[in-house]
């Protein structure tokens, strides 16, 4: 019947008994899958790490604008990357320790405006310090 129509039979299903077939343009068919497969990943919605670099040094007034950046990352579902850079003696362990207070202190501006999760904790990597945080489900 395909043939005398001038068209393909095309296997829909073959977990089916017996298994499902159609008549019709292969070549159709093969575009109509894509369509609906770049439909299937539009949909799913992917968790992109944004990230926010501090400095040591930091003015408040710098912090309160990447505080803002990080809100609009977190409010759209993404992850934030917070890392403060360390440079030269800013290393040292009784540095650290004030690196430390100034990521807090910009996690409590965030958290004025949006609940805050904690993926990550805070830790010493390579050039400086990093954390992961993400928004909190609960309802304030």
């Amino acid at each position: 019947m395909a043939k005398d129509q001038g068209l393909d039979l095309v296997q829909i299903t073959e977990k089916a008994v017996p298994p499902v077939c159609k008549i019709t343009d292969y070549g159709k068919h093969l575009y109509w899958e894509k369509k609906k497969e770049k439909e299937k990943k539009s949909k799913v919605t992917h968790n992109e790490m944004k990230g926010v670099r501090l400095k040591f040094g930091m003015s408040p007034h710098d912090m309160e604008f990447r505080a803002k950046s990080a809100i609009k990352f977190l409010e759209k579902g993404h992850k934030v990357k917070i890392e403060l850079i360390l440079r030269g003696r800013q290393k040292a362990d009784n540095l650290t320790e004030f690196a430390k207070e100034r990521v807090d202190l910009f996690l409590k501006m965030i958290q004025e405006k949006i609940p805050l999760k904690i993926e990550k904790d805070i830790k010493k990597e390579g050039r400086g310090l990093t954390m992961i945080i993400t928004r909190s489900e609960e309802k304030q």
